[in-house]
């Protein structure tokens, strides 16, 4: 009996008609396999606190949400366009405030990443390669660990992997419109990650120039050149519409020197990340001494990758490599395999067309991560799609050829050379590697026995060729979900690496989930205390206001945006929320005391705190906390004893 109409559309798990029966529900146990990675432990994960308080401060309002405020008053925006912090203000007005509602955008878009790169492949390679490439980013050590964070990297992948599938689509079919389509997703991807989202462009838009199936150059040009135009018009429309706001009715760009959002996207972001010193701007203070060594605080623990110096070969061993490095081996074997197996065929083929593209797409984004003058771990997650791409596409060849001998020869060496590769970015210390070693070595000597033994004719039976190709995918990917594992199940998130030493994950995950468990309870009490219209707390530098915004949604004034230089608030805004009685205490570098010319008043002005926890020491940094309340009848209460500085010592890109 046929099913009625509404309950077999209900049926997604079914294979659409021009897709095997297996695809269908192949593709989504892989999905659910990656979803799983991301949400395990969902609600106790470590959060960056900078993009928590922003995203908390956004949800509060609309104003905020609109012009992605950092604090709750909206006095100085984060310092980034705001694109992925706008789905987490959403999620957090919508469910309220969990630290599972902060995360879930990204385990949602991590997990569209998969669908849509599935789609991307199978255009052109089919639903085998499709799903090779699926599971290898499933099985991403440093895709699952971006997508347990909340950080903006999550939605500039999906937009781009978007990107990628509509101009795959545009090169097959000629179709101006998928490749609009595709300048419209980067124009996207540019609001949650900027300058970033502009890498690929030259992958994306060469391709359709070389393979476009239109005849004539002078169109395909054209072509370009209009998904050029949406793309930059997508890009700035946000820019644009801020810039033509009153500096008066909206936050103060962090940033710049200048209160431009042009200036913090294309220098502070753009220029000073490949610059040797950051360029000096007009208006901006000298940073003080303590925020300087903050800077410093996690390279000396061991946390965080600032101190690996940029060369070509840093992605390849150390933590980089522990993230991104496990399938390096087969993604070039397969680009290389596709490029030579088809450098005869027309200029529209589409399955080199494929590899050119997603070849341009690691190379670019590899030079620029190699170069770069910071890099955080969570950053080579840009590559990954590209590199499970091209081995989705290699598989693919090597399956349509598998009853060569040569196909059959190079993947056994391919086997040969990426375990033993793998192997060696395992550390000794790491407590699984036994287990890792021998698991791999069976699989992959296996994959080798079988796979030599059909070079022999006689023994080349269709069983062998099988078995010996499916033995060989198991053991190319095996170190990569080896390595995945150990990140969920030791809860590590955006800023770890994988087999990192326990002492850093001590650091990293235990000591903050102590201090919210502890010093969270104390903060919310603290910041209870204070009405909303006056702040409970002043900072110099929004990161050391982040972690007590985001534990209260509460306002505690940052002075001098992340960096601690930028002009906000004014001396004489400063003056006015004194007066007015909307600054309760405050907290001031008094040896050696602090550049900025608030803090320099605030210390000239503004009474000792006479009571409670007054001074300490930081990072050879005598502070000082200051009483500079005037309204009559009120108090600053006595601040309880948290940590000022989160274990890996700051959040940077």
């Amino acid at each position: 009996m046929t099913a009625p109409g509404g309950l077999a559309r209900l049926r997604f798990w079914r294979s659409p008609p021009d897709q095997p029966r297996w695809a269908r529900p192949a593709l989504l146990a892989v999905t659910a396999l990656a979803a799983t990675g991301y949400a395990w432990g969902i609600g106790n994960v470590n959060l960056e606190p900078f993009y928590g308080a922003a995203a908390r401060s956004m949800s509060t309002s609309w104003h905020n949400f609109v012009f992605g405020a950092f604090d709750p008053w909206g006095t100085v925006t984060v310092d980034k366009l705001p694109g992925a912090l706008w789905v987490q203000a959403l999620s957090l007005r919508l469910f309220g405030f969990h630290l599972w509602a902060i995360v879930l955008p990204q385990v949602l878009e991590g997990a569209l990443t998969v669908l849509v790169l599935y789609r991307a492949v199978r255009r052109v390679a089919g639903a085998g390669a499709g799903l090779v490439a699926a599971l290898v980013l499933a099985v991403s050590p440093v895709t699952i660990l971006l997508n347990r964070g909340n950080i903006s990297d999550s939605l500039l992948i999906l937009f781009l992997v978007l990107a990628a599938d509509a101009t795959t689509k545009a090169f097959m079919t000629g179709k101006v419109g998928s490749l609009v389509l595709a300048g419209l997703w980067v124009g996207l991807a540019f609001q949650a990650k900027m300058l970033q989202a502009w890498l690929i462009v030259p992958a994306l838009f060469g391709v359709y120039l070389i393979a476009a199936p239109a005849t004539a150059l002078l169109r395909r040009l054209g072509h370009v050149a209009l998904a050029t135009v949406v793309m930059v018009l997508v890009s700035l429309s946000f820019m644009t519409a801020v810039t033509a706001v009153p500096a008066h009715d909206r936050p103060y760009i962090d940033g710049s020197c200048d209160n431009s959002i042009f200036s913090q996207v294309f220098v502070y972001n753009g220029i000073d990340r490949f610059a040797a010193t950051r360029v000096h701007q007009q208006g901006c203070s000298t940073p003080s001494h303590f925020l300087v060594e903050a800077g410093k605080v996690g390279a000396a623990l061991g946390l965080g990758t600032a101190s690996i110096p940029p060369g070509l070969d840093r992605l390849l061993h150390g933590p980089f490599g522990r993230d991104d490095a496990w399938v390096v081996i087969p993604s070039m074997v397969g680009a290389a395999a596709l490029l030579i197996s088809r450098r005869r065929r027309p200029r529209t083929d589409a399955l080199r067309a494929a590899a050119l593209l997603w070849s341009g797409w690691s190379v670019l984004t590899w030079v620029f991560f190699s170069e770069g003058r910071y890099l955080n771990s969570y950053y080579l997650a840009a590559l990954v799609p590209a590199l499970a791409a091209l081995c989705g596409l290699g598989s693919a060849t090597a399956w349509r050829y598998r009853h060569a001998v040569a196909t059959r020869l190079v993947v056994l060496l391919t086997v040969v050379a990426s375990t033993v590769y793998s192997l060696t970015l395992v550390p000794a210390a790491a407590g699984v590697r036994p287990w890792i070693i021998a698991s791999v070595v069976i699989v992959a000597a296996l994959a080798v026995g079988i796979l030599g033994a059909s070079l022999r004719r006689r023994h080349a039976s269709l069983w062998t060729i099988t078995c010996g190709l499916g033995l060989a995918a198991v053991a190319l990917v095996s170190t990569s979900a080896w390595a995945s594992g150990s990140v969920v199940a030791a809860g590590e998130g955006p800023f770890d690496t994988p087999y990192q030493s326990p002492a850093i994950t001590y650091l990293s995950q235990v000591v903050p989930a102590h201090n919210r468990a502890n010093e969270w309870p104390l903060l919310v009490r603290f910041a209870d205390a204070s009405p909303p219209s006056v702040a409970a707390d002043v900072f110099e530098s929004s990161y050391f206001a982040s972690e007590d915004i985001f534990a209260t949604g509460h306002e505690f004034l940052p002075v001098g945006g992340f960096t601690g230089q930028v002009p906000v608030p004014s001396v004489p805004q400063f003056i006015h929320y004194v007066a007015t009685g909307r600054v309760a205490a405050a907290t001031a570098a008094v040896a050696p005391r602090s550049h900025n010319p608030v803090i320099i008043w605030m210390i000239e002005h503004c009474a000792k705190q006479a009571y409670g926890t007054t001074t300490y020491r930081f990072q050879g940094t005598t502070m000082q906390r200051y009483v500079c309340l005037r309204a009559q009848g009120q108090k600053a209460e006595p601040r309880p004893a948290t940590r000022r500085v989160a274990a890996r010592g700051g959040k940077a890109g």
